[in-house]
């Protein structure tokens, strides 16, 4: 059960309306969590500015791997559960591409990099070390790039910290981050 209220679409606040339309036009569904966030529409509109502006250089195939990994990192059920789903059915990455974009890899060379360079932000909560950027270059990302991995990252840090706290309940074919 949440702890905190996640609304219905009728019963958002008027502001947020319009955002979550939107993602029902997008996704034929609101998922909870964006119902969750809708209890704001402060925090929503930014979410959804955020998203929306990091969908430059980087292809959908990288964000989703690049949300596994963070998800992974994080331990948030809720986030890979929805990563997963939407890594398979609008990102099109097969299974092993998932299970290894959770650990921080990638079967695609220049995608690895991205997702390990990701992986590490996160876990080493952005103190990485000089041949992590230069790793990062080699593979073919420019400075640009390596700026939206990290705001990418960030991104999906606020979604799995937001659905911890709530305890988000999981509208999403479960996919757990530890065994059991």
């Amino acid at each position: 059960m949440p702890r905190l209220r996640i609304s219905t679409r009728d019963d958002a606040p008027a502001a947020s309306k319009p955002i979550l339309d939107s993602i029902y036009r997008k996704l034929g569904v609101v998922p909870n969590f964006c119902r969750l966030i809708g209890s704001s529409p402060a925090a929503l509109g930014a979410f959804a500015a955020f998203q929306e502006g990091l969908s430059g250089t980087l292809d959908a195939k990288t964000r989703e791997r690049i949300a596994l990994a963070v998800a992974q990192v994080n331990g948030s059920d809720y986030c890979l559960s929805a990563h997963s789903y939407l890594a398979t059915n609008f990102a099109k990455l097969s299974p092993d591409e998932i299970a290894l974009n959770r650990k921080g890899g990638s079967k695609n060379v220049k995608a690895e990099a991205a997702v390990n360079f990701a992986a590490k932000v996160a876990d080493q909560r952005g103190r990485v070390g000089d041949d992590d950027i230069a790793a990062v270059r080699l593979a073919g990302y420019n400075d640009a790039q390596i700026v939206e991995i990290v705001a990418l990252v960030a991104e999906n840090i606020f979604t799995n910290y937001l659905n911890e706290v709530a305890k988000t309940d999981i509208d999403f074919p479960v996919v757990r981050s530890q065994p059991g």
